[in-house]
Order: C-alpha cells, then sequence, then structure tokens
C-alpha cells in the first residue's frame, strides 16, 4: 500500500491521519497515512528516509513549513507565494513542493459556508505566515479591497506589496490595527495566533457590525474568543477553521491521488467529536 504521512513537531493533536483515512476509504483508495514526530534538527534526513522507505507524500505542518520549502526539488506557483510548503510529493524527477492553505480556506469560506469574495472588501488580520500562504488564493477570488492588518503596521505594508504585483482588480494595502476604518467590513479573517490565548486583534466595534463573515482560522470544541467578539458586535455569521483544516487535506488528497474526496461528511464527522470534548 502507498504511505503518506503528516510530520510536525508536536504531532500527537493531528486530525490528519483521521482526515486523510476517511479520504481514502471513502474513494476506494490503497494508502495508508500516519503521523510522524519530527526531530527539532534534521527535518530534511526524516523526510528524504520515508521517501526511501517507499512513502509518496508527506503533509507538513509547524514548525516545518519554511525547512519544507527549502527542501524542495520544484515549487508550485502557490508554494513560492506563500513562502512555505505544507505538502510534499515525492517523485521521480525530485521532492515537489506545495501549500494548500489558501485553497482551502476558499473553498470552505465559498463553498461550505456559501460566502463568496468577489467584489467584496475583506480585512484579513495578521501578516505572517498564515496570511502570506493564502493570500495569492484570496487575491484569485476577485475581491474589490483586501486590507492587511496588524500590529506591526510595517509589517503588513511590506506583505500588501510583496502581494501588489499578483492584483489585477483588487485594492490591496496594509495598516496597523490602530489605523483600521470604523465602517463594516464584508468579510474579516482573523489570521492571528490571538484566539489561543483567548485574545481579540484591537480593533473598532463598527468593523463588524453588518459583517456578512467574521472567519478565524483556529478553531475547537467551542467559539473561539473572536467569534464570541464578533458576533457580539454585530457580525452576522461567524465560522471557525475547522473547515479550512478539512480542505486544504482534500487537495493534498487529490494533488497525491488524482482524486477529490467529499470533504462534507468528513468534516461533520469532525464536528461532531469537537462536540462531544466540550465542557
Amino acid at each position: 500500500m502507498d504511505r503518506y504521512a503528516v510530520i510536525g513537531n508536536p504531532i500527537a493533536h493531528s486530525k490528519s491521519p483521521q482526515i486523510h483515512t476517511a479520504f481514502a476509504r471513502q474513494t476506494g483508495q490503497a494508502m495508508t497515512y500516519e503521523a510522524i514526530l519530527g526531530p527539532e534538527h534534521g527535518f530534511a534526513d526524516t523526510v528524504r528516509a520515508f521517501a526511501a522507505s517507499g512513502g509518496r507524500g508527506m503533509n507538513v505542518t509547524v514548525p516545518f513549513k519554511l525547512e519544507a520549502y527549502d527542501l524542495a526539488d520544484q515549487l508550485s506557483e502557490r508554494a513560492q507565494a506563500a513562502g512555505a510548503v505544507n505538502t510534499l510529493s515525492f517523485r521521480a524527477d525530485g521532492i515537489h513542493g506545495d501549500n494548500t492553505d489558501g485553497v482551502g480556506l476558499i473553498r470552505d469560506l465559498e463553498e461550505n459556508l456559501s460566502c463568496p469574495l468577489a467584489d467584496r472588501h475583506v480585512l484579513l488580520l495578521g501578516a505572517g505566515g498564515a496570511s502570506r500562504g493564502v493570500l495569492l488564493p484570496l487575491l484569485a477570488a476577485g475581491p474589490r479591497q483586501v486590507t492587511i492588518a496588524n500590529r506591526t503596521a510595517a509589517r503588513a505594508e511590506a506583505l500588501a506589496e510583496r502581494f501588489h504585483p499578483l492584483c489585477r482588480h483588487t485594492r490591496l494595502d496594509g495598516c496597523g490595527f490602530e489605523a483600521v476604518a470604523a465602517a463594516p467590513v464584508d468579510v474579516i479573517i482573523n489570521a492571528t495566533s490571538a484566539s489561543l490565548s483567548a485574545e481579540v486583534p484591537p480593533l473598532p466595534d463598527a468593523v463588524f457590525d453588518g459583517c456578512a463573515l467574521a472567519y478565524d482560522m483556529m478553531y475547537g470544541a467551542r467559539p473561539t474568543a473572536f467569534m464570541n467578539h464578533a458576533r457580539a458586535r454585530g457580525a452576522t455569521r461567524v465560522a471557525d477553521g475547522l473547515g479550512m483544516l478539512v480542505e486544504q487535506a482534500a487537495e493534498s488528497f487529490a494533488l497525491w491521488r488524482g482524486v477529490r474526496p467529499d470533504s462534507a461528511p468528513v468534516l461533520a464527522q469532525l464536528r461532531l467529536q469537537l462536540a462531544a470534548t466540550a465542557p
């Protein structure tokens, strides 16, 4: 059977083995998928050893996405734009690196949550790797405007400048949280890690009023601090990033196996399992 794996540190919490095992069963693919605890030093050797033992591909999670980028012999356009790799494919001509985070986000927003982005104003919170990883597919979705807001304005401005040549009809700019206009936007995407510590980026309350969707890339058994904050301030809908996790996995699976799984039942099962763990 073909072997696949996810590598990260820590890794015990990863839902990827469950997700890909469900995809394989659903699509009739003869494959196994395991979790590998990556060493703090020796990531490249671990990946090469897995490939040499017959591995066909790997998902890459924290903290190895930049090392995976450097390791790849070929990079997809979206991996180059993201500056990070979360999907490795072992081919005859070398290691191919891709990044499926952005397309996973867009599919969750537009298909699972029925929130089209074309001609809308999107406020993207954070200027780190999570934002960089989704910007190319986000711009391709055709929003009217994308504003990147970050605690350090210079980082948001630099990220906007980097992606500006890729804009067609989208206005793209960056600013500090304090400079976000006190006026509603259509979609707000929280790509910061603030929810991990139950914090919320300091934004004017008015940006949430009437917002069609406030989306947090983080997820958990209960709504995140950002979701609760947005709902209390008038956001029409709120959602977490569990769907993004499943959709980026579906994209990786399709790259490896040439067949796209149905993500809906897998997402529903994960949601039920999370709900069962809520206090």
